[in-house]
This record gives C-alpha cells, structure tokens and sequence, in this order.
C-alpha cells in the first residue's frame, strides 16, 4: 500500500482522559439532550435552531460567537433550543482546500491530525463550559465520532456522506440525535434509507471491534436543496416539497416523524442573505399545515461573527474561510424572528 504512517493516533479513551468534561458540563448536557429529544418526539413545542459557521477554523472566534448566543439562548429559552454549530471537519467536493480543525488546527499550515485531535476536542469544550450550549459536530469520518461522543447534543451526516453504509451503521449507534440530509441528487428516498438504517440495529465492524448497536431513535430528516446536472441549485424547503416528504414519511414505519430545514447550501444558491426569507417561508406554511407543523422541528443557520467569506490568509476574525455565512447582527434578528413565529 502506498501509505506513509505519519503518527500512531491517541484513542479516544486516551484524549477523553486527558481532557474530561467537569460534572457541571455532564449534567447541563443531559438536561439539553433531553430537551432536545423531546422536540423531536413531539413531546416539546420548543424549536430547534442549530446555528453557527460552516467550519469551526478559529478557537477565540468560535467561543466570541458561542457566548453571543449563550446570551441569546436566555431570551428565547422559552421557546427555542440553541445549539452552536461547531462543524471540525470540512467535506470538499473536490479535495482541494482547507478541510477542517480536525486535518489543520492552523488553516494557513501544513495538515497535523494528531493536533488536530487534541485541538478539536479544546475547543468543544471550552466553548461549552464558557457558553452552556452543547453543541452540534458533522459526522465526516465516522471513526473519529467517538473523540467528542461525549460532548456533543446533536449530530449530522452531510449530503455526501448519506449513502455511504458506514455512517448509516454507525448513526444507529450514536446517542444523540442525527440529522440525515438529503444527497445532492435531492433523492427523498435515500435519505429516507439511511433514517430507516440509522433507526435499526445492526452488527459491523467499528475501530477494531465487532459491535452490536440498538438503532437511533432520533435519527431525522434534513432538506438541504439539490444540484442539477447542470450544477444549478435546487431548494426543497417550498411548501411542495414539505407536503411531498410528509407523504413519504407516512409510507415508512419510522420513529419520531423529524425535519430540520437547511436555509443555507443548495436552498440559498449559498447566498446566506436568503436565509431569513426562507426561515420565514417556512414558518408561514407551517403555520397554516398541521401536517407541517408536526413535521418542521427546527432550522440550521450559517452564521457567524462577521457576515460573508474571506480567503484562508483574509485574517478577519470571526468570518468564514468556507461558504459564506450571516453576520451576528442579521442572525441574531433571525433568531428573535424564528422565536416570535413558533
């Protein structure tokens, strides 16, 4: 093979050891795990909004903006649940480009995963322990969930991601909730499969071991928009499409009947200024569907310090190195919007 072995990795035992979650973090995280559980299985009118940049890339930045909306989630307790978007891996189209805290902990040099590691798990948790907010990761490679099982609330698999078998195996046995996206093709149905497989039990072969998992009650869908063959994007957050994924819904025997809305991606054409229109749409057709509104549990939002995007060397804090994102300032209206329409 032609592989050249850099560093033999820590487990994830051994950076949990080295740096462990304080029990007031455990018992902050339980109460929001729950609560969140609880929007999705209908048991909570609450909303949820997962909210924060594409790519966590900044430590000092991703905690400036995780304690603006720790202070945020105090006037909206009542009615929606914040969890920041701390995303450590970056999925590239291509394989060109910077790819993450987890591949660079510094985006302007050379790639060090051991570092990596050690850096994203840091992050997490002080962001945790100075906001209060357990947080949401993506699901990249599936190998590495482990480092941060322990911490996170919620969890995605990307458009990419979600027809590959090994990350539906292991979503049926992650404890959080998982939100499934739809593929770029905008297949209702294969997201749809990988709910139905993240939901069941299964035995396969994790990190050396042969596990036995129960199934992940929670696992949901997320409409993200598609891509034609032509490279357009297409949005699926208009009310055709809610009612379509409804219909769909019901001809499957799945728990915990979930959708979050993507606003930004292929719904925006990735122009994080349509976010809030399309945050409003959606509340305004739920509003008017009991379908819907059982259906529609929450948004995810691209936001960050400072609005729009900057190359790698661009050195402005708290804007996104990725796909642009919306300034604190328009995401906080969002925020109080989406709170006063649930």
């Amino acid at each position: 093979m032609s592989f050249k072995f850099i560093n033999r990795m820590p487990t994830s035992e051994e950076i949990i050891q080295q740096y462990p979650m304080t029990d007031q973090i455990k018992t902050i995280k339980q109460q929001r795990d729950k609560a969140i559980c609880d929007i999705l299985s209908g048991k909570s009118d609450a909303f949820l909004v997962v909210i924060g940049p594409c790519s966590a890339d900044n430590e000092d930045a991703v905690c400036e903006y995780t304690n603006r909306l720790g202070q945020l989630q105090g006037e909206v307790s009542d009615r929606l649940i914040l969890v920041p978007r701390i995303y450590t891996n970056k999925p590239r189209t291509t394989g060109e480009g910077y790819k993450g805290i987890f591949h660079q902990p510094n985006p302007l040099e050379e790639p060090n995963i051991l570092g990596g590691i050690t850096a994203v798990r840091k992050m997490h948790i002080r962001a945790f322990r100075e906001s209060g907010l357990s947080a949401a990761d993506e699901t990249l490679y599936p190998e590495n969930h482990t480092y941060l099982d322990d911490l996170l609330s919620y969890v995605a698999i990307g458009a990419r991601s979600v027809e590959n078998q090994q990350h539906r195996l292991v979503a049926s046995g992650i404890n959080q909730p998982v939100g499934m996206k739809n593929p770029t093709s905008g297949d209702f149905q294969i997201m749809l499969n990988a709910i139905t497989a993240a939901q069941a039990g299964h035995d396969f072969n994790y990190q050396g071991w042969a596990v036995r998992t129960p199934g992940n009650p929670y696992a949901h869908a997320v409409l993200r928009g598609s891509v034609s063959k032509s490279g357009r994007s297409i949005p699926n957050y208009h009310y055709e499409d809610l009612k379509l994924l409804w219909d769909f819904y019901q001809r499957r025997n799945l728990q915990n009947l979930s959708c979050i809305i993507d606003t930004n991606h292929s719904n925006s054409n990735k122009n994080p200024l349509e976010q809030s229109r399309i945050a409003m749409e959606v509340l305004h057709n739920r509003k008017n569907s009991p379908e819907i509104r059982q259906m529609i549990k929450g948004f995810m939002i691209e936001s960050y310090l400072v609005g729009g995007r900057q190359p790698l060397d661009g050195g402005i804090f708290g804007q996104s190195i990725t796909d642009a994102c919306l300034g604190w300032d328009d995401s906080r209206d969002l925020v109080l919007r989406i709170a006063d329409q649930v």
